[in-house]
């Protein structure tokens, strides 16, 4: 039964709880997931929210296989995915602040490709190799020797996946309406979108200029 891979209840628990104060903590997902949504509406932010969520996904079930273990001991393996994912939210950023000089548009007119920006949060997402590590360091403290580690991490993983992606849509939801609300009373200046290319600038400098390490 999946119920014997889990720990028991008093761990579970707090496992639970630990999960729930990270992922509620702001960090550069959030950020990302934010500045989509005031950038470019609630409907971009919940695809982002999806395409991280999937993204994690990815990261925690490596994680289990031990592509952490790779990340630790290989500088030059975390060093390329790092930067990697540093170039392609400077890329995405650079986007946004070309579109910035286009005339300001009303945000229910703002066109939103849902598949393309699921597929940007993914890759963002994917290519952060302090999420493996991360996972790698925190899942294996809630833990039990009664089951196999492999089931256990893939399976903890999954369950902080899906918390993380529930508080990611308070934060989407939230900012999309601060969106909504400022372009109710006009239209979407050129600063909002200009905020959030500077927001992804500045999110690929961090990710780039970040060491080994064990944040989410």
């Amino acid at each position: 039964m999946m119920l014997d891979l889990l720990p028991p209840w008093p761990l579970l628990s707090a496992f639970l709880v630990a999960s729930t104060v990270l992922a509620l903590t702001p960090g550069p997902a959030v950020l990302y997931i934010v500045a989509r949504s005031v950038s470019q509406g609630r409907r971009a932010g919940l695809s982002s929210v999806t395409g991280v969520a999937l993204g994690n996904l990815c990261n925690a079930l490596g994680a289990a296989v031990g592509l952490a273990a790779l990340f630790a001991a290989s500088s030059l393996a975390f060093t390329v995915v790092k930067y990697a994912g540093a170039l392609y939210l400077i890329f995405l950023g650079l986007q946004m602040l070309r579109a910035s000089g286009r005339p300001s548009i009303a945000l229910s007119e703002l066109p939103v490709s849902t598949s393309r920006v699921f597929r940007d949060g993914f890759v963002v997402a994917l290519l952060n190799p302090k999420t493996t590590l991360f996972y790698a360091a925190f899942l294996p403290q809630f833990m039990t020797p009664s089951a196999a580690p492999i089931v256990q991490s893939a399976l903890l993983g999954c369950i902080f996946v899906a918390i993380a992606a529930g508080t990611d849509v308070l934060y989407a939801l939230g900012a999309g309406r601060v969106a909504e609300s400022l372009s109710a009373r006009g239209r979407l200046g050129r600063g909002l979108r200009a905020a959030g290319g500077g927001i992804f600038v500045g999110l690929g400098v961090f990710t780039a200029a970040m060491k080994s390490g064990v944040e989410r």
